[in-house]
């Protein structure tokens, strides 16, 4: 296989499968806005929407650079970090100096930058689940502003980006910590500040239940972020050039699969004893989290072992789901359990089954989940400082739809206050 045939491919396929990961957008849309009640499924439509726009734009223009370039370097990175890919131009204009230099890449520059774009938009899509039915909407883009722009990144840049933990040999596939972990820290750091929606715990101790509004839709997201999980892992391969990739891609792919699989079942046994009941969104989210385990280390397990890593996980988040309640933390979707217990879970799994040091991978989930923590809980102060971060009873009585956009999701289901307007 020519040079240039495997620089093809390998961009092709980070294309593809960035555009998979994508769809798991509409994945943690459909699971978000079937959990919440119907009155708050219009503004969780245009949140996902939103944090995927403001998560490509703050990733192209400051994130990209400071996860993959020296900080130190930043202002001459504005000019050469993206300028590769007018050099890529050069190959089909036959410049042979900038083409070798192209193709010595491996692959084109803004096909890697949309990849790691792609997975920037999965962290903000986890907050979002979280602090649903309660967050302002713009308190929420402004988060997700220095989540995308300026959190993520950094851990980016010390893991992916060839720093202090990558030198380390922290091992971390396809972010088990990087990506879900750090969503699930920044979940964790909004629900406490923005606190518990009204009515949830009640003064004797006694949660409210709030089931899925609507079921169906949030199988169907399940489903879909399954499905986008196979380019999430399958795709950090990170090429698709020869024998030896596509083997270990078949063999990431089966991992992913049976790990979810694993952790569907793990959680569907757990519930019934643990909830009184064989309850659907925990077995869902079982599945999720069997899926976030797997991730740290899909490439280097054993078939069997991602059956057990996916248990694991669907177990820890059906029991983490439990504790949050405890604790009165309120999450909506379960994400802090499935994203960042699961994600702990299925870093420190790579040391039982593959051979990783115990005390880096330790050292990476610390000091992950201190910065990430800290620096979203002193996001989210000063945003409430500013401009407060929730909504008023009365919008969270009448919904969100209604109080901050105008229109409903469902108009069909609202009682008329005035019968002349039946």
């Amino acid at each position: 296989m020519t040079q240039e045939t495997q620089f093809v491919l390998n961009s092709f396929s980070f294309l593809i499968w960035g555009v998979l990961i994508m769809w798991m957008c509409a994945g943690f849309t459909m699971l978000e806005s079937g959990s919440v009640r119907t009155k708050n499924a219009s503004v969780i439509c245009l949140k996902n929407v939103g944090l995927y726009a403001i998560a490509g734009l703050m990733f192209y223009l400051v994130g990209y650079n400071l996860m993959y370039v020296d900080v130190g370097n930043l202002i001459g990175s504005l000019r050469l970090g993206y300028g590769a890919s007018a050099s890529e131009a050069a190959l089909l204009g036959g410049d042979a100096g900038a083409s070798a230099t192209v193709l010595d890449n491996g692959n084109s520059v803004m096909s890697d930058w949309f990849f790691q774009m792609v997975f920037v938009a999965t962290t903000a899509s986890i907050v979002s689940g979280t602090l649903a039915e309660r967050v302002r909407l713009w308190s929420f883009f402004i988060f997700v502003t220095v989540l995308t722009g300026f959190i993520y990144p950094v851990i980016g840049a010390w893991t992916w980006g060839g720093g202090w933990l990558s030198q380390m040999g922290f091992q971390d596939f396809a972010g088990s910590t990087v990506v879900h972990s750090t969503g699930g820290w920044a979940a964790l750091a909004g629900a406490i500040v923005v606190g518990a929606r009204h009515g949830k715990f009640r003064e004797d101790g006694s949660v409210r239940a709030t089931p899925p509004s609507n079921v169906p839709v949030v199988t169907l997201g399940v489903f879909i972020l399954w499905m986008g999980w196979f380019a999430f892992n399958g795709g950090s391969q990170l090429a698709l050039s020869g024998v030896a990739d596509a083997v270990a891609i078949s063999n990431i792919l089966v991992n992913t699969n049976l790990a979810a699989c694993g952790g569907f079942v793990a959680a569907i046994v757990i519930s019934r004893p643990l909830l009184g009941r064989v309850d659907l969104l925990a077995s869902l989210n079982g599945a999720i989290a069997g899926l976030v385990s797997i991730t740290a280390g899909p490439d280097i397990v054993a078939h069997y072992w991602a059956i057990i890593i996916g248990a694991v996980g669907g177990s820890i988040c059906a029991l983490g789901m439990k504790m949050l309640e405890h604790l009165r933390i309120d999450d909506v979707v379960g994400a802090v359990s499935a994203h960042l217990l699961a994600g702990i879970w299925g870093t420190l799994a790579v040391c039982i089954v593959a051979g990783g040091n115990l005390l880096v991978q330790l050292a990476g989930v610390a000091a992950v989940g201190a910065f990430a923590f800290s620096a979203s809980m002193l996001v989210w102060l000063a945003i409430r400082q500013l401009m407060g971060v929730r909504v008023g009873i009365d919008v969270e009585r009448h919904g969100q739809d209604v109080a901050e956009l105008g229109i409903e999701a469902y108009p069909e289901f609202v009682v008329l206050q005035d019968p002349e307007e039946v």
